[in-house]
C-alpha cells in the first residue's frame, strides 16, 4: 500500500494540547473521583490557559485493573465518569470554545471482563474464539517471542492466552505477519476473524467521531500484529484506518503512542510522541537523573540537558530529533510533551525558573506540544502512595489537580479518604487560584509562552528548525525557527554556569527583540552572533 499523502487537518499546525486524566481532574458530584461534568466546568480554564485541544485518558467502562486501560465496553462511558450524554455534551461545550477533544483509543487489548473475551474463553467454538490470541493447548510450550507472555489455566478452554501488558489485558488478535506453519493458532493477517477485529476497531472510532470527538490518541499503537519485523503489517492496518479518516472524517486526528515518529507518521498517524524509552531521547532532555526516573527505566546514572549540573548532552537528543523532523516533514508532526500519566512529573528537582525554561523550549520547538494537567502550575510528583488501579510508581504523577487552597486542593468536596488518590499534602503546594492572581507565576508565564507561539507562525508546528549552536556536552543550545520573513532565535542555558557562544546567523544584520526570557544578551554584527547567558537563563528573540 502506498504511503499516506500529506493532508493533516489545518488546526494541528497551531494546536497546543492539554492532557486530562479524568479521575484526577475535577470531581463535580463529591464522590472523590473526577468526572466528565467536572471537565465541562473547567473548560474555561483550559481556554484561559491557551490550549485548544484535549487528550482525554480512557473514560470507557472498565474494571480498572489498569486505570481504564483495560476496557470492557468501548461504546459506553464508565459510570464513575458520567454517561454517553455527558461526553456528547463535553464535545458540544468544547466546540463552543473552539477546543477539540481527542479520546484515548485502547485497542491492542481489552479487559478480561469484556464480553468478547468471555465468549472467547468458552471451550465451544464461537464468533469470538479467534478474536484473542490463544495457543492450542494449556500444556503446550508457549511462544516466548510475544512480549508480555501468557496466562495458563484461566478457563475451561484448553489453551493459554497472550497478554499485551498486565495479566488482565488479553491481546486482541490482529494476526501474525510471519505465522509459523507448525502453529496453526498463529493466524495470518488476512484471516476472516482477524479482519473482523480490525473492522470493529473502525466501527468504534466512527461511533465516537459521529458523536463529536475530534480524533484519538492510540495506546500501544505499534503492538498489534505479532511477529511483525519493522512493524510493516501493523503499519498497513493503520494506513487503512487513516484512509477511512481522510475520506469520512478529514478534520479528525490520529495520535500515536509509537515512540518513533519516522515509523508512526509513515504508518498514517498525524502526530507521534518523542518519548522514546529505549533510545532515551526524552530522557536526554529531562530525566536522565535517577531521582527523576521514577519508573526505573534508565539503567545507569546520567544527566539530562535541562539540569543545572550542566553535564547533559543536547547532541544526543538533536541527532534523533532532526532525523525525525527530516523524515516527517510535510507528512506529520513530532510531539515533545511536558510528561504524561506514565512518567515522573517534569517538576521533580526543578524550581519555577527551570520549569519556565522547559516550557519555553517545548513551546518553541517544531511539532505539536502537549501539556500534562498540573504541569503548568508546577505540580509535584508525590511519592510513597500505595498503588491504585495498577498505577504503582505512576500514581505519584496522577494525584488530584490543585485548584485552590480549600479542602482537597479544590478537587473534591468528598472526605479525604474517599479521594481517588490523596491530594498533595504539602502546605506550599501550588494551585491555580494563587497563580492566576500572580502576574509572575509559572501559570501566567506559561500562558504568555503559549500566546507567543500561537501568534507567531515561525514558532508553530510547521516552522523550520535550524540549530545555530549545539555541541556535545556543551552549553548553551541556540536554534532558529522561521516561516517566510518571520524569524526567531531561541537560546537555553539550564546549567548553573555562565556561558558564551559565538555562531553565524543565517540572515544579515538585524536588531534582536527579546520576547521572553531573562539573563540573556544576544548581539549581532553582520552575520556574526554572540550570546552571553547567565546561569539558568533563556531568551526568545524576534529578528
Amino acid at each position: 500500500m502506498a504511503h499516506i499523502k500529506s493532508n493533516c487537518p489545518k488546526w494541528l499546525s497551531t494546536a497546543v494540547f492539554y492532557q486530562i486524566y479524568p479521575q484526577s481532574f475535577y470531581d463535580s458530584n463529591s464522590d472523590g473521583i473526577g468526572d466528565i461534568p467536572g471537565i465541562i466546568e473547567k473548560l474555561d480554564y483550559i481556554k484561559f490557559l491557551g490550549c485548544d485541544a484535549i487528550w482525554l485518558n480512557p473514560c470507557f467502562e472498565s474494571p480498572f485493573g489498569d486505570a481504564g486501560y483495560d476496557v470492557s465496553d468501548y461504546y459506553r462511558v464508565a459510570k464513575r465518569y458520567g454517561t454517553n450524554a455527558d461526553l456528547k455534551r463535553l464535545f458540544r461545550e468544547a466546540d463552543k470554545r473552539n477546543i477539540k477533544i481527542c479520546l484515548d483509543l485502547v485497542v491492542a487489548h481489552t479487559s478480561i471482563e469484556h464480553p468478547w473475551f468471555k465468549q472467547s474463553c468458552k471451550a465451544e467454538k464461537n464468533k469470538y474464539s479467534n478474536w484473542y490470541i490463544w495457543n492450542d493447548g494449556t500444556y503446550k510450550p508457549v511462544d516466548k517471542d510475544l512480549r508480555f507472555g501468557w496466562i495458563r489455566g484461566y478457563c475451561n478452554r484448553d489453551a493459554n492466552f497472550a497478554l499485551n501488558y498486565y495479566w488482565c489485558q488479553p491481546a486482541l488478535n490482529y494476526g501474525f505477519a510471519q505465522p509459523d506453519s507448525k502453529k496453526p493458532w498463529q493466524l495470518r493477517v488476512d484471516h476472516p476473524d482477524v479482519k473482523a477485529v480490525r473492522k470493529e476497531v473502525m466501527n468504534i472510532m466512527s461511533f465516537w467521531l459521529d458523536m463529536g470527538a475530534s480524533g484519538f490518541r492510540v495506546d500501544m499503537a505499534r503492538s498489534l500484529v505479532k511477529h511483525d519485523p519493522g512493524y510493516k503489517a501493523t503499519s498497513q492496518f493503520w494506513r487503512q484506518v487513516r484512509q477511512m479518516l481522510d475520506k469520512d472524517y478529514p478534520n479528525a486526528v490520529l495520535i500515536s503512542e509509537w515512540s518513533c515518529p519516522t515509523q508512526a507518521i509513515s504508518a498514517g498517524f498525524h502526530v507521534d510522541f518523542m518519548i522514546q524509552i529505549n533510545e532515551k531521547v526524552y530522557n536526554y532532555l529531562f530525566r536522565m537523573e535517577k531521582h527523576r526516573d521514577v519508573l526505573g527505566e534508565s539503567t545507569d546514572e546520567g544527566y539530562s540537558f535541562f539540569d543545572k549540573q550542566g553535564k547533559g548532552d543536547i547532541q544526543k537528543f538533536l541527532d534523533r530529533c532532526t532525523e525525525h523532523l527530516r523524515n516527517t516533514k510535510g507528512k506529520g508532526y513530532i510531539s515533545i510533551p511536558t510528561g504524561n500519566h506514565d512518567t515522573g512529573r517534569i517538576g521533580i528537582g526543578r524550581n519555577q525558573k527551570e520549569l519556565e525554561m522547559v516550557f519555553a523550549f517545548i513551546m518553541t520547538m517544531p511539532g505539536v506540544p502537549f501539556i500534562y494537567y498540573g504541569d503548568e502550575i508546577g505540580m509535584r510528583y508525590v511519592r510513597n502512595w500505595v498503588s491504585k488501579e495498577g498505577g504503582y510508581a505512576r500514581n505519584g504523577s496522577r494525584t488530584p489537580m490543585q485548584w485552590n487552597d480549600s479542602k482537597n486542593a479544590g478537587f473534591s468536596k468528598a472526605p479525604a479518604l474517599k479521594l481517588y488518590l490523596p491530594a498533595d499534602s504539602a502546605k506550599n503546594r501550588p494551585n491555580v487560584e494563587k497563580q492566576t492572581a500572580n502576574q509572575n507565576s509559572l501559570l501566567n508565564r506559561v500562558r504568555q509562552l503559549i500566546r507567543l507561539r500561537k501568534n507567531s507562525p515561525a514558532l508553530c508546528a510547521d516552522g523550520s528548525f535550524t540549530a545555530l549552536y549545539a555541541k556535545s556536552k556543551k552549553y548553551p543550545l541556540v536554534y532558529m525557527r522561521s516561516d517566510g520573513n518571520q524569524r526567531y532565535i531561541a537560546a537555553f542555558n539550564p546549567s548553573k554556569y555562565k556561558v558564551r557562544a559565538d555562531f553565524t546567523s543565517p540572515v544579515g544584520k538585524t536588531i534582536p527583540e527579546l520576547k521572553a526570557g531573562w539573563g540573556t544578551d544576544l548581539k549581532i554584527q553582520g552575520r556574526k552572533c554572540k550570546i552571553d547567558m547567565n546561569a539558568v537563563s533563556y531568551g526568545i528573540f524576534k529578528l
